[in-house]
């Protein structure tokens, strides 16, 4: 099964980076690769392989850099894995947007071992494609009180 590759990965953490800030104003590369620890030359491809698909805008200039292109509850982590890694398909046999057979297969429409992956890769879909990057920010925000909040000691 694929994994999430290190160039999706240091895309969502940029991503999400740039919407923790809650502003309209943009960020530096350099300010954003040394705040989310990823090396900057790697960010730099990143961030312009998003522009290009539409999440990412960029200004030029003094007071330039990266901001989101669209609020960060209208993009889903979804369709930023499949921006920068293509389908989440585990296997080819079962991609919507890239299929191809898988060649030791007889008969696609009877393999049980496809129906499985099929399965898998709708319910992946299904989660990534259900959660932005608002919702990652709720989230990890609920983790980290949680994980803060000491239990009370009563001594008598």
């Amino acid at each position: 099964m694929q994994m999430l590759s290190k160039k999706s990965k240091y895309a969502l953490r940029a991503l999400l980076g740039l919407a923790r800030r809650r502003t309209s104003e943009p960020m530096l590369i350099s300010e954003l690769a040394e705040k989310e620890s990823i090396p900057k030359k790697f960010l730099e491809l990143i961030l312009l392989e998003l522009k290009n698909k539409g999440i990412l805008q960029s200004r030029k200039g003094k007071g330039g850099g990266y901001l989101l292109g669209r609020p960060a509850d209208d993009i889903s982590l979804g369709e930023v894995i499949r921006a920068l890694d293509g389908p989440i398909a585990p296997q080819p046999c079962v991609s919507r947007t890239a299929h191809h057979r898988c060649d030791e297969c007889d008969d696609e429409e009877t393999c049980g071992i496809r129906s499985v992956l099929k399965e898998v890769r709708d319910a992946t879909a299904t989660i990534l494609d259900g959660r932005t990057l608002a919702d990652v920010l709720r989230e990890t925000e609920q983790l980290q009180q949680q994980h803060h909040k000491k239990p009370l000691v009563y001594t008598i």
